[in-house]
């Protein structure tokens, strides 16, 4: 084969591979896209059956010149019941019962009180999977990016909050449970919650949603403190 054959012919491989190259990052590229999308769709479908949760979370916040890591038990009922109460620092709760959510930590001189429609809070991240989850349609530029473990990461833009909350990222597995949520605040904050011993469809009480402040202990109807 002459000189000239083997640069003609060096030439059309590397061509070739080049092509070979871009088709195989679209095809990389599309999925991803899609992958967003069914993942998405796997999350709800396995969140929008349940009508109770139970889980361990760990709590951190990092922002305004604070920096914080609470833990304890999430407790979720549908419809419309949550409660995060916290063994570190023990004693402190948030309960929604359907109605008003409630917010009281040990030692405190008063228990705060929000109706739950006026609910704002970044301490409920879950909040949406109190009724029929649609994770397109809570987050807004949806995007898939892969996380070690072999999980994955949905991030997007919270309707609704774009002015408080400029970026939502949820850490689930490939069945679609989520372990972890993310929340960066337009200031820069960050709230993270990290969840261990998912049990799906507990025996959970109604009774545990019912809070009564603790004796001489008044109740301020107020927007709960950051």
């Amino acid at each position: 084969m002459t000189p000239s054959r083997i640069l003609q012919r060096g030439g059309s491989m590397m061509t070739a591979a080049l092509i070979a190259t871009c088709l195989c990052a679209q095809s990389r590229m599309l999925p991803a896209q899609e992958s967003a999308q069914t993942l998405a769709q796997r999350v709800d479908r396995r969140y929008n059956q349940l009508h109770s949760l139970k889980a361990v979370f760990t709590e951190s916040y990092e922002g305004l010149g604070m920096r914080r890591t609470e833990s304890g038990t999430l407790l979720l009922v549908k419809p419309g019941r949550m409660k995060w109460d916290y063994s570190s620092p023990a004693g402190k709760l948030f309960v929604l019962d359907g109605k008003y959510a409630w917010f009281y930590a040990r030692g405190d001189s008063q228990v705060q009180r929000i109706p739950a429609k006026q609910l704002d809070d970044l301490r409920s991240p879950l909040r949406f999977l109190l009724g029929h989850t649609e994770l397109e349609k809570e987050l807004t530029h949806l995007t898939l990016t892969t996380s070690p473990n072999g999980r994955f990461t949905l991030t997007g833009q919270p309707k609704g909050q774009e002015k408080r909350v400029s970026r939502l990222a949820l850490t689930v597995t490939a069945d679609g449970a989520i372990t972890a949520i993310e929340m960066e605040e337009a200031d820069g904050a960050l709230t993270r919650f990290a969840f261990t011993g998912e049990q799906l469809n507990a025996p959970i009480s109604a009774d545990a949603f019912h809070f009564t402040p603790p004796p001489g202990v008044p109740v301020v109807d107020a927007m709960p403190p950051v």
